[in-house]
């Protein structure tokens, strides 16, 4: 009987569903790791800067899964966020 189920199983295709990744939004991603790092004692903007021009996890802490989160973020869509808050108010 289990060799007719394997055979069943194996006529049948299988479906399956990724869940696709929730958009985080790069201002809470970069608030929550300057935090994060701030809480480790680093120095949140040296290690965002060093983060931003070498792409190395490495410069982000993996307290409170700071590096796993930076790191489902687009580097480009980081700095994008920052620019438009620096220039925000340039007319």
């Amino acid at each position: 009987m289990s060799g007719e189920m394997n055979e069943m199983n194996m006529e049948n295709t299988m479906h399956f569903k990724v869940a696709k990744d929730e958009e985080l939004n790069p201002r809470d991603v970069l608030l929550a790791v300057y935090n994060a790092l701030r809480e480790k004692g680093y120095n949140p903007i040296n290690q965002l800067v060093g983060y931003l021009i070498s792409g190395d996890p490495a410069y982000i802490t993996s307290h409170k899964q700071a590096r796993s989160l930076i790191r489902r973020v687009e580097r480009d869509d980081l700095v994008e966020e920052l620019v438009i808050h620096y220039l925000q108010d340039v007319k």
